[in-house]
């Protein structure tokens, strides 16, 4: 029966109005989240435990505010919650590597994760994270399945391919068809009850620092036409300044 570690984030609501105060964006008032990505890793590592049997683990990097994301994945059925403790901002090696340390304290055998998450977008945590545990990496799957194994749908060369994946692996996760499911009121006051399992890991000095942040430049304001008299004009700014023709 695997042991298997699902990786979450906490992240800013995705419909949250983003500020930027003094070259820093400014959190102080938004709703932080569970990253959507994630939510599909969790679904799957929890189908992965249906199937073969084994205990799922969800695990998370950052202070006592990200223990709320542990709690929604224990209301819908994760069996332990684990928050490696650390503060402040890290790069993406720093982040691999207090990973990496984590998943070897904890045995895991598979870990799911979101592709990307919804803050940074880089999409670099799971292939990190195997590489610097010499494991199988798949990306982007859209489908799994576990019948003797592990066995993933993803994108490949226009259409879908399904591939087997030997374990241990670090596999993450896209949409594609997985419906998550929603805890019910037995979970949730489960979750409340439950402790996290704080764990202190060393974490390397990171190598890239970040300067500034700026919100990017406001869009132009749109053009209207109206009249077969404006088409030729029409026609001329959709080939030059939208370069669609």
């Amino acid at each position: 029966m695997p042991n298997i570690v699902v990786l979450v984030k906490q992240v800013p609501d995705t419909n949250a109005k983003i500020v930027v105060n003094g070259g820093r964006v400014d959190l102080s008032s938004v709703k932080m989240v569970m990253s959507p990505y994630d939510e599909f890793a969790v679904e799957t590592a929890l189908k992965h435990k249906e199937a073969a049997g084994g205990e799922v683990t969800a695990l998370t990097v950052g202070g006592n505010g990200a223990e709320k994301i542990l709690k929604d994945a224990k209301a819908i059925g994760v069996d332990h919650i684990v928050r490696v403790d650390a503060e402040g901002e890290m790069d993406s090696n720093a982040l691999q590597s207090v990973l990496a340390n984590a998943v070897a304290e904890l045995g895991g055998e598979v870990v799911y994760c979101g592709k990307s998450a919804a803050d940074t977008g880089a999409g670099s945590t799971g292939p990190g994270l195997a590489e610097r545990m010499g494991w199988t990496s798949v990306s982007n799957i859209i489908g799994a399945s576990f019948d003797g194994g592990v066995s993933v749908v993803m994108p490949s060369g226009g259409g879908n391919a399904k591939v087997s994946v030997p374990l241990p692996a670090v596999i993450s996760c896209d949409k594609g068809d997985l419906k998550v499911r929603k805890p019910n009121v037995k979970g949730i006051m489960q979750a409340k009850r439950a402790s996290v399992d704080v764990r202190s890991i060393e974490v390397p000095a990171s190598t890239v620092s970040v300067v500034n942040h700026a919100l990017p430049p406001a869009k132009p304001a749109g053009k209207s036409y109206e009249g077969g008299a404006a088409a030729a004009e029409v026609a001329q700014l959709l080939r030059d300044e939208a370069n669609v023709l």
